[in-house]
């Protein structure tokens, strides 16, 4: 029973995870790689759930993402006041939730410095879970998902361990298992707070069960020393995530010139390796675009980084005209909806092994075509 379903899975182009406690040959058998994703299909990785649909990292978003057909969701984390983790893009919440219209708040608005950066409003730090849990969510970016509004207001923010509890309720439901990809935000930012992640983070894996091999969890981060350390604390996969400008936080930090143009040399691939087992490159490392902006030819990342035995899921694909390349738009408008198959058919075809989407049904059907 267990052959025939995950059979009839990978035939779909769904990547499937291991089932725990399936044995490093009976996953050979079944045409998974040690970490259980199914090597005829990329993995579509649900971008904060699915908030194309539904505003981001809401429990919400995260099941949607879910019953649309993913087996992995993105999950944000950052740190509350009393050291709870919650799922939330930045630490700042004014642009992602309610909390403006809560006069109760108002004092706590607040600017700070970010990886260098200022950033005004109001930061989960400085509030404890149960007042965050008077807060209701709101769509991040109304002007290019206008019907997202419709559910402003409705969903709470989740913690990291509603999450989980969500995957194994429908895990069940669905007959599948179901994972995350936890990212560690601003890692050093938190640390000189003296509010890390990480110990919260090993905690809360630990304490589900889920920090050994085959877990579905591969835990991401933008900077690298955390990364490293995890690497020696946990049994679980780990990314590495980068970007087409700047450098990684902590080696700013630290006075280290590198950048991320560095991390993805062929050199900076096998030291990754080292630690990780994925990269998270965006998606213009892979292909640039052109002063036009439209597509070019794909760089030799991914080539480079499967040489250095690293698969490559980048990220981010959406929908809307504002995120495409300019000659896969359908129109002058940044929130309709533009030729995003071909988009991801261009990097299904650079070689890539998976990708973050914000319409996961979109990516699967990509996926499948593809096949």
């Amino acid at each position: 029973m267990m052959r025939r379903r995950l059979g009839v899975l990978a035939l779909t182009g769904l990547a499937v995870i291991g089932v725990a406690g399936l044995g490093a040959a009976n996953a050979e058998e079944q045409g998974v790689d040690s970490y259980g994703h199914h090597r005829d299909g990329a993995v579509v990785v649900g971008h904060r759930g699915a908030p194309g649909y539904r505003p981001e990292h809401t429990l919400a978003s995260y099941e949607l993402a879910f019953r649309q057909g993913v087996d992995w969701v993105d999950v944000d984390l950052v740190p509350t006041k009393d050291g709870q983790l919650v799922a939330r893009h930045e630490p700042e919440i004014g642009g992602t939730t309610d909390v403006s219209k809560h006069p109760e708040f108002i004092g706590r608005k607040t600017t700070k410095i970010v990886d260098g950066a200022p950033l005004t409003g109001w930061f989960t730090e400085d509030f404890t879970l149960a007042e965050l849990k008077t807060l209701r969510a709101t769509e991040r970016i109304p002007q290019f998902r206008p019907n997202n509004q419709l559910y402003d207001g409705r969903y709470q923010i989740a913690t990291y361990q509603e999450v989980l509890d969500l995957t194994q309720r429908l895990g069940r439901e669905l007959h599948r298992t179901l994972g995350t990809y936890p990212e560690v935000k601003h890692s050093t930012y938190f640390q000189k707070l003296g509010n890390p992640t990480e110990p919260k983070l090993v905690d809360i894996l630990k304490r589900n069960g889920l920090n050994r091999p085959n877990a579905p969890v591969i835990i991401q981060s933008f900077e690298v020393s955390n990364l490293i350390e995890l690497h020696k604390q946990l049994r679980v996969p780990l990314l590495q995530l980068t970007s087409a400008t700047g450098a990684p936080a902590d080696f700013v930090a630290k006075g280290d010139p590198r950048t991320y143009k560095d991390l993805v040399t062929p050199a900076g691939l096998k030291e990754i390796a080292r630690y990780a087992t994925y990269l998270g490159p965006e998606k213009a490392q892979i292909i640039p675009l052109d002063a036009t902006g439209n597509l070019t030819k794909p760089t030799a990342l991914v080539k480079d980084a499967h040489a250095a035995k690293l698969q490559v899921q980048p990220y981010t694909f959406r929908n809307e005209n504002n995120f495409l390349p300019v000659g896969l738009r359908s129109s002058a408008d940044p929130a309709r909806y533009g030729n995003v198959f071909a988009e991801e058919e261009a990097y299904l075809r650079a070689g890539i092994d998976g990708f973050f989407a914000d319409q996961p049904d979109t990516a699967l059907e990509s996926v499948r075509a593809f096949r």
